[in-house]
């Protein structure tokens, strides 16, 4: 056989190219398969939708949303300055200079419990005076987001952190405050718009 002239020396050195074969599946793949196909079936047939995921740290329900059956002192008022306002007023409480005020130390922290709530329920917006020093940022309202009993429990925890000794916020300042300031549909403006804090 004499060789093909369109192919050069280098190509004929070349093993030829790789072609598609059909090769069925093996019969240990399709079992596997259909064991694991079977084997879902009957987990997810099995399976309870009904029961709740139980919490990992052991708490009901009511305690980590601080539901109306709970007292402020069940709340986790740790976690919830964690998730909503460690971000701005960082975890130690000292603020960031000139734009979020610090808490540890703060008169608006340690003064009257109610004008603390009325901050927190309503948010404050403008120029105010911390520790001596000026801020002018915005700080949102959490009244909307959060129940008398969230709003207590994060406002006793800031009150005793970082050198803070204030008293405990009791649900019923909380809700007094929200039922004085029922009407305010925007921040406070700044100090002069805020009630006395001493």
């Amino acid at each position: 056989m004499t060789p093909d002239p369109q192919i050069s020396a280098p190509q004929q050195r070349e093993n030829p190219d790789p072609h598609e074969q059909a090769h069925p599946v093996p019969w240990s793949m399709r079992l596997l398969v259909a064991m694991l196909l079977v084997f879902c079936m009957a987990y997810i047939t099995a399976a309870d939708i009904e029961t709740p995921a139980a919490w990992g740290d052991g708490r009901e329900a009511d305690e980590l949303g601080g539901g109306k059956t709970t007292g402020a002192a069940k709340v986790d008022g740790a976690a919830l300055f964690s998730s909503l306002c460690a971000a701005c007023h960082q975890a130690n409480g000292q603020g960031l200079p000139g734009v979020f005020p610090p808490l540890a130390g703060s008169e608006w922290v340690q003064g009257q419990a109610s004008t603390a709530a009325a901050i927190v329920l309503h948010g404050v917006h403008g120029h105010l005076m911390v520790r001596g020093h000026p801020f002018n940022g915005t700080m949102p309202a959490f009244g909307g987001q959060l129940s008398d009993e969230q709003l207590a429990a994060v406002l006793t925890h800031v009150r005793s952190q970082w050198g803070n000794t204030a008293a405990p916020v009791s649900l019923e300042t909380v809700a007094q405050a929200r039922a004085a300031h029922q009407q305010r549909t925007a921040p406070f403006e700044g100090d002069k718009d805020l009630p006395a804090h001493d």
